[in-house]
């Protein structure tokens, strides 16, 4: 343990750092399994009282090839150069803390929570620095114990790993854990850091309170009407994070608001399923793989997005909410409570508990329930359990979940189960599942597409290295397809048309490039068969029948090492009874500054017996960082089906680690030709049909 104090510039210059013990050996897992690091990268690590440094200099014969380009915090690092730290300081090796940084200086950071949950929305209190010279880049982290979860009065030791990207070779290298079946997630490989007796951490609080103002322009429809009028309003509200133990962490949020959160970006949806949105707003998202249950975007009993927000997308109130997460001893626990307010007023409760087995192995269970003013309790409970194993140096990871709902539309307790195996290999990467769930099965805090089926989905991946024509690995589904099967509650899927579907998908050609670019040849065949007429498009029905269609699809993505880097998607034949051509461009433009520019485009171009359509959708991404810790993000999206042009406009400000300015305007236009304040028009944008500037400041207290 040092005693002198340190100066975070990234630089290694103090007598501390140059005597201090290093890590040289660093190995590929790709693209040469086992070789050494094609670069040298020595890895030193100090403590203080309160502290822990890494220091990392990356040497790099080329330094004109260095890949930087991020500044921004938590935005994908591996577009670039980076290095990665993983810090198991709760050593058991099943969770713990990643952090990253590039050759900028950006940082991301992340909770690791089990086998392949990884929390890239936990945000940690932590520093980098950086220095670049004639011999590659230097990194220098400051990660405070207080940030760690940890036994206090422990064995001294923490699991540790560290990992090297260099983005222009596609190579990945790391101190342990190099082989294509481990990797910096397989915790069993990591390697061990002592020196750490006698850590002390408190019943550390922190407090952060914040201010707001909002100023929201005059709402209308498409024809010029009044739906809502303009106001002027503040609002002041606090989230406090209190250590309960070193391992456990209660936060508390009292008259939340996510008004600095970005704005949903929309989908073509040409199916008669329910479209998935992602959870952006902070206070749901940290911690949230704790929660995880059943299949995310298939069937689970918590999804965070039922609270707060109703299904159209508009806010409710939430007046107050608590949660209670991490370990204690072999179990991990989840507590999550919240009250919403005026518009869904209810008390929604989630439990959710773990117990380790093995190695990497756990059985858990999990509890939900809704509780709406003046109505009756709405209940989901279930079990499950993973088991990630290693056999002969090969992972296979059996699980099986099972859950029911109780709700005062539905009698007795309708249940759901799924039984799975996995097994991601360098080789082969098999998996086969299959579901069952009743009819009256309903999560209202949940999600499910459909109830009442059966259901079996199998992927079977062969994935060899052929070193031929700068082909790192193939990937192919051929010439046992991928398949999504679902059938009705007899199992049937030849004899009734009650959410009957499937999906099988050969791929004979695809896989990844030396240079990291990767290409697909696919060939699809769907079935469907609606029990009752449903639209898509612009009200082009599609009739009850069966529906047998087959497809071609080609895909190509370019290397991010690229400043401009393109990607594009061709998709042409049939369609249910007629013809769909599907083209989805992309392209994002990474000069190395400060400016960043992306765009999206996505057609569908539908002809049916009933009707013909053409489906657009385009967005457009503009960042600029100021530096690590400014940025001014621009997002826009035109979609034709709903005749709509909505922008978002975000700037922000972390004037230190913890605090945060954001300066927002959100506002969406109509483009219908026949309304009377159309998008664009020759002297304005457009009477807007909705619009809010948000600011808001955050100021984090340590006590």
């Amino acid at each position: 343990m040092i005693t002198g104090a340190i100066r975070l510039d990234g630089r290694l210059t103090e007598s501390v750092w140059i005597s201090a013990d290093s890590i040289s050996e660093l190995r590929q897992r790709e693209p040469e399994e086992g070789a050494s690091c094609t670069e040298r990268t020595v890895v030193k690590l100090l403590r203080d009282q309160d502290a822990l440094y890494v220091g990392v200099h990356a040497y790099d014969s080329d330094v004109r090839g260095i890949r930087a380009t991020q500044l921004r915090r938590d935005a994908d690092l591996e577009v670039d150069d980076d290095i990665t730290l993983f810090i198991d300081s709760f050593h058991d090796r099943r969770s713990g803390f990643v952090f990253r940084s590039n050759p900028n200086g950006a940082m991301w950071d992340a909770q690791f929570t089990g086998v392949d949950e990884v929390d890239e929305n936990w945000d940690g209190i932590w520093d980098v620095a950086v220095s670049r010279d004639s011999t590659g880049w230097t990194a220098e982290f400051r990660i405070p114990f207080r940030t760690l979860r940890f036994r206090s009065g422990g064995t001294g030791t923490f699991g540790f790993n560290v990992q090297r990207f260099i983005r222009r070779k596609n190579e990945v290298a790391l101190w342990r854990g190099w082989g294509r079946t481990e990797g910096i997630y397989r915790l069993i490989y990591e390697g061990e850091l002592g020196g750490f007796e006698n850590l002390r951490r408190g019943r550390d609080l922190e407090v952060k309170p914040y201010l707001l103002g909002r100023a929201t322009a005059t709402d209308h429809d498409a024809l010029g009407n009044v739906l809502d009028n303009g106001d002027l309003t503040g609002k002041a509200g606090v989230d406090a994070k209190l250590a309960v133990t070193p391992t456990l962490t209660s936060d508390l949020t009292i008259n939340t608001d996510f008004a600095q959160v970005e704005v949903d970006e929309q989908v073509i949806n040409l199916t008669r399923l329910p479209t998935f949105f992602p959870e952006k707003r902070d206070f749901f998202l940290e911690s949230s793989g704790i929660f995880d249950f059943a299949t995310p975007t298939r069937v689970q009993p918590f999804y965070s997005r039922r609270i707060g927000l109703t299904d159209q997308g508009e806010v409710v109130p939430i007046l107050a909410g608590g949660r209670l997460s991490g370990k204690a001893g072999p179990w991990t626990l989840g507590l999550l409570d919240t009250q919403t307010g005026t518009g869904d007023r209810a008390n929604d409760l989630v439990l959710r508990v773990k117990h380790d087995l093995l190695d990497r192995s756990y059985v858990g269970a999990i509890g939900v329930q809704r509780l709406p003013e003046g109505g009756e309790a709405e209940r989901v409970g279930g079990v499950d359990v993973d088991l990630p194993l290693v056999v002969d140096g090969l992972n296979l990871e059996p699980s099986f979940w099972i859950m029911g709902s109780h709700t005062p539309l539905a009698s007795g307790f309708p249940l759901a189960w799924r039984f799975g195996t996995d097994f991601p290999n360098d080789l082969f990467d098999n998996f086969i599942s299959l579901y069952r769930i009743d009819a009256g099965f309903n999560p209202t805090l949940g999600f499910v597409q459909r109830t009442g089926i059966w259901e079996t989905t199998s992927h079977v991946d062969f994935m060899p290295r052929p070193h031929v024509l700068g082909i790192r690995q193939l990937d192919l589904l051929f010439p046992i397809p991928s398949w999504d099967i679902i059938a009705d509650v007899s199992g049937s899927l030849f004899h009734s048309r009650d959410w009957q579907t499937a999906t099988f998908e050969w791929r004979p050609l695809g896989g990844d490039l030396q240079s990291g670019a990767h290409f697909e040849a696919n060939i699809q065949r769907f079935f469907d068969a609606p029990p009752d007429t449903f639209a898509i498009g612009r009200g082009v029905p599609i009739a009850p029948g069966r529906y047998w269609w087959t497809r071609g699809e080609l895909q190509y993505q370019m290397s991010p090492s690229h400043p401009l880097s393109l990607g594009a998607l061709y998709s042409w034949g049939d369609f249910y009874d007629g013809k769909n051509t599907e083209v989805d461009l992309q392209a994002d433009w990474r000069g190395g500054g400060h400016v960043i520019l992306g765009a999206t485009a996505s057609q569908n171009r539908v002809t049916l017996p009933t009707g013909k359509f053409t489906a657009t959708l385009v967005t457009g991404r503009f960042e600029f960082a100021f530096n690590t810790r400014t940025s001014f993000l621009g997002f826009l999206q035109y979609d034709n089906q709903n005749e709509r042009m909505d922008f978002n406009l975000r700037f922000h400000w972390i004037p230190r680690i913890g605090d945060d300015v954001f300066v927002v305007w959100n506002s969406g236009y109509t483009t219908d030709a026949s309304a009377p304040h159309q998008f664009p028009s020759w002297h304005t944008l457009g009477r807007p049909l909705n619009g809010a500037f948000v600011v808001k400041a955050e100021h984090r207290f340590g006590l």
